[in-house]
């Protein structure tokens, strides 16, 4: 018997430059690894074994072989170039076919620069992830395959490609709808007091669980479900002014995400174990992340949930160094909803992440939401800044300046002004998207997206005017202004960009400036 994970198969990317990890499952014995003429060996330990071949250059395609006395594998068309993985919830699961663009993609599909795996999507372990994983493998940049591949990673490895001259291999692994609990372990999640909630919430509601009854009841649900998303599909793509209330009078009431419980992918640290935990540690450059919006209820806490998957990837990747890209959310708000004004803590958790753990970066897309629309189409945008960042902090070769808009860097104040200094803008940048006209941004008419509070924590919009690379805040309702914040809310028009033509990424100068999430419905942990 000799066996490894989904993950290695034909067409498969290595990541080169660094050592290839190679494992799997076997017989008694010595298991042999053979690559572009290079063999290491290793002896099966409990019916377990694992190797690292030596750092190759850009090449092939080459063959993989792997033998235990009688037993022999044979991977056939292997690119060694860049691999990433691209993890998250929807946006970075958001197929190419549905994008942007996409249809044009799929259809002049040609060349071997972008290759493709999907883990496949099982929310548990057991006969139906198995089936599903001995059906994946990976996939060529062809019509046929490409179309369900990530817009977002597509676009990233297609320019990323174009960049270094080298194919870049995607490891697609992510879930709509998903918190960054789902992909933590229990053991990382229950070590952080304030992420417990995650874990005691969960263990509440399995605890009395009959596990028959459960999978009766998730069985209905699939069946259910799947009806009423194919009908509310149909009504969506064919209605006049079609809306989520009249849908629901039509066909029901969505059901979605269904009964919590053992086989649920929203339970936490559930996708961790049958989707991520079955490709570490194969060997990449990086992670690619695209998430927060499903923990947008509990938007206090994000940083320290962030943080906590930042370090369970790279302690199971085995590597406290590997590089992390992180896109922070863009606009967005629900029509159905008022603004709660908690996405801009989850954008303030990203940018911290960025500022304060080494070897992460940031792609702010603040322009690229859209109003009621969760999943904004284009995201070829995403994928772009992703490829500068990546260019920027691990490849090198390009400036901060063209990674980069304007990031908030200091404040000082004169007077009834606050100046706001910015970093990764030299001066005379910054500019209105419409315009581009140096001097004041605002007016009676024109929100300005600033605001600014004296000693007492009240906010008022702001007056703004450009001078350099500063933006100068004032207004008369605050005599001696203390705090500012750019863009604390969760939707509204976005006007304010550096040079590249990437936008302002929303701050606030305090930590301590009295704002705090709106609304009963946003429960804060």
């Amino acid at each position: 018997m000799l066996k490894l994970p989904a993950i290695f198969s034909d067409h498969m990317v290595l990541q080169r430059n660094k050592n290839i990890a190679v494992w799997g499952e076997s017989s008694p014995g010595i298991v042999t690894v053979s690559l572009n003429n290079c063999t290491v060996e290793t002896e099966v330990q409990n019916g377990k074994w694992e190797l690292f071949l030596p750092p190759h250059k850009a090449g092939g395609p080459y063959q993989m072989v792997i033998k235990n006395g009688n037993d022999v594998i044979n991977f056939n068309d292997i690119i060694i170039g860049e691999v990433w993985l691209a993890g998250g919830q929807s946006n970075m699961e958001f197929e190419l076919q549905n994008s942007t663009g996409g249809s044009d993609i799929i259809k002049n599909a040609s060349g071997d620069n972008v290759r493709f795996y999907y883990t496949p999507k099982v929310a548990w372990k057991g006969e139906e992830l198995y089936k599903a994983e001995e059906e994946s493998s990976w996939s060529k940049f062809n019509p046929l395959d490409c179309k369900i591949w990530s817009a977002a990673g597509y676009h990233f490895a297609d320019k990323l490609s174009k960049r270094l001259g080298v194919t870049v291999g995607i490891i697609g692994c992510n879930w709509g709808g998903t918190s960054a609990s789902c992909w933590i372990s229990r053991n990382f999640l229950k070590q952080v007091p304030c992420l417990s909630s995650y874990l005691e919430e969960y263990d509440n509601i399995v605890k009395d669980q009959d596990e028959a009854e459960y999978i009766k009841e998730l069985e209905e649900y699939f069946i259910y479900q799947e009806e009423f998303n194919k009908n509310a599909s149909h009504y969506f793509e064919t209605a006049k002014n079609p809306t989520w209330e009249e849908a629901e009078e039509l066909f029901g009431k969505s059901r979605y995400p269904g009964p919590m419980g053992p086989r649920s992918a929203n339970r936490p640290c559930g996708l961790y174990e049958s989707m991520l935990a079955r490709i570490m540690p194969y060997t990449i450059a990086g992670f690619l992340y695209y998430q927060g919006e499903e923990d947008s209820n509990k938007p206090y806490t994000y940083y320290e949930l962030l943080l906590t998957l930042v370090k369970q990837w790279r302690h199971d990747w085995k590597d406290e160094t590997l590089p992390f890209m992180v896109v922070q959310l863009p606009v967005f708000q629900d029509e159905r909803e008022p603004d709660y004004k908690n996405w801009p803590f989850i954008r303030e958790a990203q940018m911290r992440l960025y500022n304060n753990i080494k070897n992460t970066g940031i792609a702010v897309i603040l322009e690229c939401g859209e109003y009621n629309n969760i999943h904004p189409v284009d995201k070829e945008p995403v994928g772009e800044r992703l490829m500068l960042q990546a260019m920027y902090h691990v490849y090198g070769g390009i400036s901060a300046q063209e990674a980069f808009g304007p990031v908030y860097k200091s404040h000082y104040t004169e007077g009834n002004k606050m100046y706001i200094k910015f970093q990764y803008a030299d001066p005379q940048v910054l500019f209105q998207k419409e315009d581009k006209s140096q001097g004041i941004i605002c007016s009676e008419e024109n929100e300005t997206n600033f605001e600014i509070a004296g000693a007492d924590k009240k906010y008022f919009p702001a007056e703004a005017a450009i001078k350099g690379d500063s933006v100068i805040l004032w207004s008369a309702s605050v005599k001696k202004p203390m705090y500012a914040r750019y863009f604390w809310t969760n939707y509204n028009k976005v006007t304010l960009f550096g040079e590249n033509g990437i936008p302002v990424a929303p701050f606030r100068t305090s930590y301590e400036d009295g704002s705090k999430v709106l609304g009963t419905d946003i429960q804060i942990s």
